[in-house]
């Protein structure tokens, strides 16, 4: 076992910061360090943990698979660091510097995070947003527990006495078509569905979804011909393509707006879903995360009218 009083804990937030940057100056400039002390950092970190950690590659540096393992661990335990400082003192929007990393996987995501931000540029101009809108993110659970993840927004949330969640709005699939498709508007009934060729996302659990809403739908076999990894490009394969595709209710404004397509009048389901806010419940009473939640909720609610 490492003798922590050997390591000088200092070098950890310089390798967080050129893991995140993928660059030596970019990490230099986020910490406000001359470049040649970020390289001596770097070489003293190899020899703690044994490992080349960060590879020069053009102008930046690519991370190896140690440097992986130790930000997955690395990262949390600082953040919780930074929240234990900063609740010590007090939290207050108007003056923190504190950085939160959010997971939304809604296809409302960008947009989300956009309407988050300009809030924050009033309420809380020195705190730092990240987001990751990730169809189908990685160990969601795990990352939330952990702390890499502050919250997430998604309708596939993870349940249990660890986490604690809040609905922010219900949510329903609808099918859309561009506004000159030459079948597609003429469907009037369920079954004619089974007709049209659609565009999908790449499924996110195998089998069934658990989720009320979309099982109908998914129960239906309907002839996706393509599948692909974002909303964006089903919607813009949907406008450029006689295929169709199911989107959430919540889209239908972008879809209309940006992509010329329309919903078609054919109800499969009246059921619908809820959008959830999940978080950690060992953060339930963290002061700066209570408030960052509370703008997410009201962000969510004015992009989607609620």
């Amino acid at each position: 076992m490492i003798n922590l009083r050997s390591v000088d804990l200092n070098l950890l937030p310089v390798f967080e910061a050129v893991y995140e940057e993928s660059s030596l100056t970019g990490a230099a400039q986020r910490l406000s360090m001359s470049q040649p002390a970020v390289s001596n950092a770097v070489a003293r970190l190899r020899t703690v943990f044994n490992d080349e950690l960060f590879v020069r590659h053009g102008r930046g540096v690519h991370r190896t698979s140690t440097a992986d393992a130790v930000y997955a661990k690395l990262h949390g335990a600082l953040g919780t660091l930074r929240d234990s400082v900063s609740d010590a003192r007090g939290f207050d929007p108007k003056t923190s510097r504190r950085s939160f990393f959010v997971s939304v996987s809604h296809p409302l995501g960008p947009l989300l995070a956009v309407r988050l931000r300009e809030r924050l540029v009033t309420a809380a101009p020195g705190i730092q947003v990240s987001f990751s809108t990730r169809s189908r993110p990685v160990d969601l659970e795990q990352s939330l527990r952990d702390g890499r993840f502050d919250a997430a927004v998604d309708w596939l949330v993870p349940a249990g006495s660890h986490f604690n969640e809040l609905a922010l709005f219900e949510d329903a699939m609808v099918v859309v078509a561009r506004r000159d498709h030459p079948v597609a508007l003429k469907v009037r009934q369920e079954a004619d569905l089974r007709s049209l060729e659609f565009v999908g996302l790449r499924p996110r659990i195998d089998g069934d979804s658990r989720v009320p809403g979309l099982q109908e739908w998914l129960r239906m076999k309907l002839n996706f011909a393509i599948e692909v990894s974002e909303i964006l490009e089903v919607l813009l394969l949907t406008s450029q393509s006689d295929l169709v595709c199911l989107v959430p209710k919540s889209m239908l404004k972008l879809a209309r707006d940006a992509f010329q397509l329309r919903a078609l009048p054919v109800q499969v389901t009246t059921r619908t879903f809820p959008i959830k806010l999940v978080w950690a419940a060992s953060k339930g009473a963290d002061a700066g995360q209570v408030f960052i939640r509370k703008q997410i909720e009201i962000a969510s609610r004015a992009l989607t009218g609620r």
